[in-house]
């Protein structure tokens, strides 16, 4: 299994933060636009909450791929965690964590993540993946701190 962490300080209050990391749109907005990444399925709402589920559909690696994330874990303004249900990965599990400092947040993402297909898998994971995966959640973190700070 591979840990991807990443950090970055957001001059927002942590609910703002909190409530825009969870909004789906935002997402679709911030993340690499050569994905071209949807929503295909949405929680009831914009912003998913403790068990929704919600589906993104994005190219990487020149593959369409879907990938289906729950809520699991659920911790108002400081914590949440979703966990893939289906999707590319043999497992992917992603903690966002909140602090507040001051006029800031601090805003953590730790990715876990195993590719599929055994010893040729765990080669992918260290050759490629967690060096995308890294880059795609800087990316995705510097583009939700300009949206929020520019609101």
């Amino acid at each position: 299994m591979i840990t991807v962490k990443t950090q970055i300080e957001i001059s927002a209050p942590i609910q703002v933060c909190f409530d825009l990391a969870r909004d789906i749109d935002v997402h679709t907005k911030t993340v690499w636009k050569h994905t071209k990444e949807k929503a295909i399925m949405e929680a009831a709402s914009e912003t998913i909450g403790l068990g929704q589920t919600v589906t993104f559909e994005a190219t990487h690696f020149l593959v369409r791929q879907r990938l289906t994330s729950k809520m699991t874990e659920y911790q108002e303004p400081v914590l949440f965690v979703d966990d893939m249900q289906k999707g590319a990965f043999k497992s992917l599990r992603h903690v966002h964590e909140f602090k507040q400092l001051g006029d800031k947040t601090i805003m953590t993402d730790t990715l876990y993540f195993e590719a599929p297909f055994g010893m040729l898998g765990k080669a992918v994971e260290r050759l490629i993946l967690k060096k995308y995966m890294q880059k795609f959640l800087e990316h995705r973190n510097q583009q939700l701190k300009i949206w929020i700070e520019q609101r």
